[in-house]
């Protein structure tokens, strides 16, 4: 399994004071993949937290992606020390993935994940 598109790996994080009472809340920067990378916004949705797509960008700048406001993590439930399960959507076959999530300080990993879990993708 090749590398996932950016827009479904997480990386960087934008906000750290407006992190509530969840430390995955919030905007996250995903890591540029082919020249583009994304804004996500993680807020809570149920008892999980779920991420859509706010901005998109490429070498020339914010651009209007067809993914913007698409939900990219899907029910991300909390499993203790920063660690999350739930879903991941990868835009560019537009599959549904085991998600994996793991928030640290100002940083956030996610996975994509086949054959039950063993095999994953992930970018920090």
């Amino acid at each position: 399994m090749k590398q996932f598109i950016a827009a479904a790996l997480l990386g960087l994080g934008l906000t750290g004071a407006a992190h509530a009472a969840d430390p995955a809340v919030g905007t996250w920067q995903t890591q540029v993949d082919d020249g583009a990378y994304a804004h996500v916004k993680m807020a809570p949705c149920g008892g999980a937290i779920c991420g859509t797509i706010a901005r998109t960008f490429n070498d020339s700048g914010e651009y209007k992606s067809p993914n913007i406001g698409k939900t990219l993590v899907i029910d991300m439930k909390p499993q203790g020390g920063g660690k999350y399960a739930g879903k991941v959507w990868r835009p560019s076959n537009g599959k549904i993935y085991i998600g994996k999530m793991d928030v640290a300080g100002n940083s956030l990993k996610l996975s994509g994940c086949v054959a039950g879990g063993l095999i994953c993708s992930k970018q920090t």
